[in-house]
């Protein structure tokens, strides 16, 4: 896959599907999850209704630059932010991310995107959408939430899963992916192939220490309620009432914000994309971009 060489100094890693000469639909993803968290499948189903689909690592991931020995103190971080004292300094904040996004498409000519992003993903592209509005024809965002301590929160049990530190080596780290189930769709839930994509990523890059920074990225860049206010490009909220990792509320909440946007909650979806919904969701991403 190829990568582009940003101004800042940061390599991204991406890839593409479809036309250069269709709009393009720019796909952020989640916390610690590479590019490959867009199925591949998914991205040609979006390039088949002529979109030029684009899907990318983010720093500290996947194959893209990844910060090694920068030390952050996520407690601390996560602690102020949750008390709404002052952040202690963080390696980089979901603006910088945002800004790792927009250079992808100025790496590639782009002028505007649909933007869409899922999880942590979201947040960056919500981020996006606040920052450089310019850029972006719609905005959809995916099982995340607006940057408010209130809303989102995991249950325990998932809480539990995802700051449970990750195993090191290969076979138990496959082993450890069961545990993500817990905030997987109910219906959907398959432990062959979460373990399977589990084999997938850590074959193409493990790499634990970039999240903690990522985390304290999202910590340390506080609410976004101001700037969605504001926005008025055409915006699509999906949600999973399964989701047990970002509360239902976190997506409600999201649309709530943001002056008509369409709030789409699924039954049958926890905090993962189940390919049996991606017909739903390239249908409401049609439907959102007709109003482009």
């Amino acid at each position: 896959m190829p990568q582009l060489s940003l101004p800042t100094g940061i390599n991204i890693e991406y890839e593409t599907f479809g036309s250069p000469t269709d709009p393009a639909l720019l796909l952020i993803s989640g916390f610690s999850a590479q590019l490959t968290s867009w199925h591949e499948n998914l991205c040609k189903l979006f390039a088949a209704q002529n979109f030029h689909v684009i899907r990318f690592d983010n720093r500290d991931c996947g194959l893209s630059t990844k910060l090694d020995g920068v030390v952050v103190d996520t407690t601390a971080v996560i602690t102020a932010a949750l008390m709404e004292e002052p952040i202690p300094e963080v390696p980089y904040t979901l603006s910088h991310m945002a800004a790792d996004a927009m250079g992808v498409l100025d790496g590639l000519g782009i002028e505007q995107a649909h933007v869409m992003g899922a999880s942590m993903g979201g947040m960056i592209a919500q981020t996006v959408a606040i920052e450089h509005t310019h850029r972006v024809l719609s905005l959809t965002s995916v099982m995340s939430q607006p940057g408010e301590p209130e809303v989102g929160q995991p249950t325990p049990e998932a809480m539990e899963s995802f700051f449970t530190p990750p195993p090191t080596s290969r076979e138990e780290y496959l082993d450890s992916s069961a545990s993500w189930l817990v905030w997987h769709s109910k219906k959907y839930r398959d432990a062959q192939r979460t373990r399977a994509q589990a084999a997938v990523d850590f074959d193409r890059s493990f790499y634990p220490e970039g999240g903690p920074r990522q985390l304290a990225a999202i910590y340390a860049s506080g609410r976004r309620t101001e700037g969605l206010a504001k926005l008025t490009m055409p915006t699509l909220v999906l949600h999973g009432l399964d989701d047990t990792l970002i509360a239902p509320d976190g997506g409600e909440r999201t649309a709530a914000i943001i002056p008509g946007a369409k709030l789409v909650m699924l039954e049958d979806m926890g905090h993962d994309l189940p390919e049996a919904l991606w017909p739903r969701y390239v249908s409401e991403f049609l439907e959102l971009t007709a109003r482009v």
